[in-house]
């Protein structure tokens, strides 16, 4: 039986065209596609999600902030108009840690599973979906899951009365989101260039998110550490973040760095994690 070249040639442009109208789609929303499937997988730990998002801050902030609070004579912290309470003080840090630790989370396991263990992102890889969707597309899940952990943060802080100013309140989560970002996009980065992964991720955790949390002002004023500490807190996030976010509900006191300093800290560490990240996306995807 004879085939016609004719119509064997119109089918093949016929699939071509389908097959091109298909990916338009992905090419142009991509990175959404990614973030979806991401927050679907967070689906399978989503009680942990929800309970943490809510349970921690309220631990925190009855812990430490009210509990805590009670044994301590004098103030610790001062703001705009004078010494602040201690419940004050320490919320915005508490915000800006919890961002943080999401960042610790979803930036180190999930990226490796991604690269390696399931090696997911070359699935996506092999779809009209591009290397920087993927990286884009995880980094707004992230953003999401932050989002929920800090307005949660925002609500309890209101209802605590832990906060001089409300509207500082419903600001200071798109600080501690950013904060999350600064400390998340160089993580991000690191862990898409792991290859063989031989407990790297354990030294980050205990080797440099420990001490930053320990040491970057969160229970206590950075100027109170010796001087040979303080450093740890000038290139943390977390200090960065949570100065602005006191700022923001009792203002700064005479002395302290300006707000638009610590934002181009942030900006800048969120911007070169990002760069770099995408980069190493590019290179190991394609």
């Amino acid at each position: 039986m004879s085939v016609d070249p004719a119509r064997t040639a119109t089918d093949e442009l016929s699939y071509r065209d389908e097959a091109l109208a298909a990916a338009v789609r992905p090419r142009r929303f991509g990175a959404w596609y990614v973030a979806e499937h991401r927050l679907r997988s967070m689906r399978a730990y989503g009680g942990t999600i929800v309970i943490g998002g809510i349970g921690q801050p309220l631990l925190y902030l009855l812990g430490i902030g009210l509990g805590l609070a009670a044994f301590l004579d004098q103030p610790i912290a001062s703001g705009a108009h004078g010494p602040v309470s201690y419940l004050w003080f320490v919320a915005p840090a508490l915000m800006a840690s919890a961002t943080i630790t999401v960042a610790l989370d979803e930036f180190t396991y999930a990226v490796l599973e991604g690269f390696k263990w399931r090696r997911l992102f070359w699935a996506m890889n092999a779809s009209p979906v591009s290397p920087q969707q993927i990286a884009t597309g995880m980094v707004i899940a992230v953003i999401g899951r932050m989002a929920f952990v800090a307005v949660a943060y925002g609500v309890l802080v209101v209802l605590f009365g832990a906060t001089g100013s409300v509207l500082g309140a419903l600001v200071t989560p798109f600080v501690a989101i950013l904060g999350g970002l600064a400390f998340g996009l160089p993580l991000l980065a690191y862990s898409a260039s792991i290859k063989n992964e031989t407990g790297q991720f354990a030294v980050v955790q205990r080797f440099i998110f420990t001490p930053l949390f320990l040491f970057s002002g969160t229970f206590y004023p950075l100027a109170t550490l010796p001087i040979w500490l303080q450093p740890i807190g000038w290139v943390s996030p977390l200090w960065h973040a949570a100065e602005v976010g006191r700022t923001l509900s009792y203002g700064s006191p005479p002395g302290a760095w300006p707000v638009w300093a610590h934002l181009l800290v942030l900006l800048v560490m969120a911007a070169v994690g990002w760069a770099v990240g995408r980069r190493i996306f590019v290179a190991r995807l394609r």
